[in-house]
């Protein structure tokens, strides 16, 4: 029988050797993101997980080294190289992972004081709230995202790198404004509680299924930049089957982050719930001539 672990790592010494006889070192190990990467993780370090302002927890840390990690993997790998030149499928889990995993998890390694003093300031309150404005976010994010894996508008953008720069950037803010409300790190701009903000992510899952669907099931080649090189990575993948391994990939990433979400959601709404059980709710209280009147009785 063949040895599995010598077939990777001949594979692997293949894939890197052709690699480098058709791009350079810096191309395939990016030095620009590692050093923007570094630099980032420098000053959170120093910043905020230092700084006497802010407390930061140990699951925050974990959320932000891992976000990190996965930055890098994503923009200072040949993995990049992976993605623009050679396979769609590639580049859509670079996006994928990016929009539902990086995001939330940077969002979520950011301490609240943090938020409030640089986000939530009386220069910014205006712009945030209507930039984070749930339907408006809801809609902005899942659309540009649709219209971006359309075929004639991919093919289009992916003409210039500039256009694709644009592009990514839009991407993801939109995508940080998106993730705002669902986690709502700073209870301050008005939001949804947790009941809308479970059928918010359920909307959100069923937004992109309309083009995940459309590659799955495709049977026609679209993108002319990966068929003329189609066959060269993995001599079985035709370009449909990388379509179709595209499509599976963003719809198996998007549900696989709104689950965790919707998950980690239940059980907050679970704690508070819990922690409210023997509390006397004041804000439906009433008095009248010395009798109290608890107006959720008075419903029942």
């Amino acid at each position: 029988m063949l040895d599995i672990q010598l077939i990777q790592k001949w594979w692997c010494k293949t894939l890197f050797a052709y690699l480098l006889e058709h791009h350079s070192l810096y191309a395939l190990f990016k030095v620009h993101w590692m050093i923007i990467l570094g630099v980032v993780t420098f000053l959170y370090m120093r910043k905020v997980v230092r700084s006497p302002l802010y407390e930061v927890t140990a699951a925050q840390q974990t959320y932000f080294y891992i976000a990190i990690f996965l930055l890098l993997i994503i923009k200072a790998t040949p993995l990049d190289v992976l993605g623009s030149h050679y396979l769609f499928s590639i580049h859509t889990w670079q996006m994928a992972f990016t929009y539902f995993i990086v995001i939330p998890l940077l969002l979520l390694s950011l301490p609240r004081n943090f938020l409030r003093q640089y986000i939530w300031g009386h220069r910014t309150k205006f712009a945030v709230n209507i930039l984070a404005h749930p339907w408006l976010t809801l809609i902005f994010f899942n659309g540009l995202l649709t219209l971006y894996f359309i075929p004639g508008i991919f093919n289009l953008v992916h003409t210039n790198i500039i256009f694709v720069l644009i592009v990514q950037v839009i991407l993801f803010g939109s995508a940080v404004f998106m993730w705002w409300t669902i986690i709502q790190p700073v209870p301050e701009i008005k939001g949804f509680d947790y009941l809308m903000r479970a059928f918010y992510i359920f909307l959100a899952s069923l937004a992109l299924f309309p083009i995940g669907f459309f590659y799955v099931i495709i049977q026609s080649e679209h993108f002319p930049m990966y068929i003329d090189v189609a066959g060269e990575i993995i001599s079985f993948l035709t370009p449909i089957y990388d379509q179709q391994a595209a499509g599976g990939i963003l719809k198996v990433t998007q549900l696989a982050s709104y689950s965790v979400a919707l998950l980690f959601l239940l059980f907050k709404w679970g704690k508070q719930e819990q922690e409210r059980e023997g509390t006397v709710d004041v804000e439906n209280l009433r008095y009248a001539r010395g009798v109290v009147i608890h107006l959720n009785d008075r419903k029942k």
